[in-house]
């Protein structure tokens, strides 16, 4: 009786080709990404574009009297402004996208109708609550300690991003050792969740401090593990090496791509892409949050701007993770076949990236969440054992 003279979503939608707003949606959409397409292969690639300015800069300078360290410390200032700009703007656009994922797969009205065209500026109202909100720290609370945590949680989230490589000639600082840097800086964030959790003098949040450094610390393993043959077959652990690793293609048409090398390769990727959603605490991994146990984990006593550090660094961390699986296992900006190289480097890096962050955010809304010990279990006895197995397997192809 409740439901009378009401329809199910599968009843409304049982062929959405035939409602026009539907068919005028997909139509705005193709229009936007062959306008995006069509830009990029406009725009090219912007190395030489980069270059250029630095040779403009160099004469301007030059013609100043400037030294040279002004030059290279004025380019620094860009790399990083640019660095910054890609990890604040992202968690911004991925939340926005992630509502609407999340309202076509659960038939959810809200995301699709509020804040003007497609919702987008549901998200800007977001951010300035989260600015407006007031910052409350408990009385109990061990005031430096819960102030530092969010900083410690977010900078080594900004910093992992230098030694990416974006595209031909696009990577702000080109490591040697990135793969080793990357890893190494991203291991910190979790000193800054515990931080979290014992600063805020409350259980819950050390409880999630707690599970989220036992969660975190475990699946870096078979994360660290699976990119080893990766390194095996590049021979390099610089990431702008690896990619130019995976640049040729078998037979004239299938990429060199790491994924593609038989079983090791896609086991690696595998791996990776578990190990990396358990590293950003996502759904199903997200046992440190648990609202449901725990009310939110380790950030619970949290609030306006400091709370949102903490988001932004979860979203960070994804960003990162997508960018490396587009690094590690799929050619980083090299083109899928030969005829489409026309297409800059820079825009198939991003494309791949977009691709693997909607899996991402399709596992929230698909999988429950595992329980605690079934997570650990999960690494222990079955991630942690694969990974290694890998790499014997890797030193068998390159053996043989």
């Amino acid at each position: 009786m409740i439901l009378k003279g009401r329809a199910w979503p599968t009843e409304l939608w049982d062929d959405p080709w035939k409602l026009p707003r539907y068919r005028r949606g997909a139509r705005m959409l193709a229009g936007l990404s062959l306008g995006a397409l069509a830009a990029a292969v406009g725009v090219g690639e912007l190395g030489p574009w980069l270059k250029f300015a630095d040779a403009e800069l160099a004469f301007a300078s030059a013609a100043l009297g400037l030294p040279d360290e002004a030059v290279d410390a004025a380019w620094i200032l860009v790399k990083v402004a640019a660095v910054v700009a890609v990890f604040v703007a992202a968690p911004v656009v991925i939340v926005w996208w992630e509502r609407k994922i999340s309202a076509h797969m659960q038939s959810r009205f809200g995301p699709m109708r509020t804040g003007g065209f497609h919702g987008w500026l549901q998200t800007v109202a977001d951010g300035i609550k989260l600015l407006l909100k007031e910052n409350i720290t408990p009385a109990q609370a061990d005031s430096w300690v819960h102030r530092l945590a969010p900083a410690v949680a977010l900078v080594p989230a900004l910093v992992c991003f230098a030694p990416v490589s974006f595209g031909q000639a696009l990577c702000a600082a080109d490591i040697d050792i990135g793969t080793l840097y990357v890893f190494a800086m991203a291991g910190v964030s979790v000193m800054g969740i515990m931080m979290a959790g014992w600063g805020s003098g409350n259980k819950y949040s050390l409880l999630g401090g707690l599970r989220s450094a036992a969660q975190l610390v475990s699946y870096e393993l078979p994360r660290t593990f699976s990119v080893v043959p990766v390194i095996m077959f590049a021979g390099s652990l610089n990431l702008t090496r690896i990619v130019a690793a995976q640049q040729d293609y078998w037979f004239g048409f299938l990429p060199k791509w790491f994924i593609f090398y038989p079983v090791v390769g896609q086991l690696a990727f595998v791996l990776f892409l578990i190990a990396s959603v358990a590293e950003t605490n996502r759904t199903p991994f997200d046992i440190p949050e648990a609202e449901s146990e725990l009310v939110s984990g380790f950030h619970t006593e949290y609030s306006g701007i400091k709370f949102s550090l903490f988001f932004m660094a979860e979203y960070g961390y994804m960003l990162l993770s997508c960018f490396l699986l587009a690094t590690f296992f799929l050619g980083g900006g090299s083109a899928p076949l030969p005829f489409l190289k026309f297409i800059p480097s820079w825009a198939w890096f991003f494309g791949k990236s977009t691709l693997l962050i909607f899996c991402f955010l399709w596992f929230r809304w698909t999988f429950p969440r595992l329980r605690v010990d079934r997570l650990m279990d999960f690494n222990w006895k079955f991630l942690l054992p694969w990974s290694f197995a890998n790499i014997a397997f890797a030193g068998l192809c390159l053996l043989f």
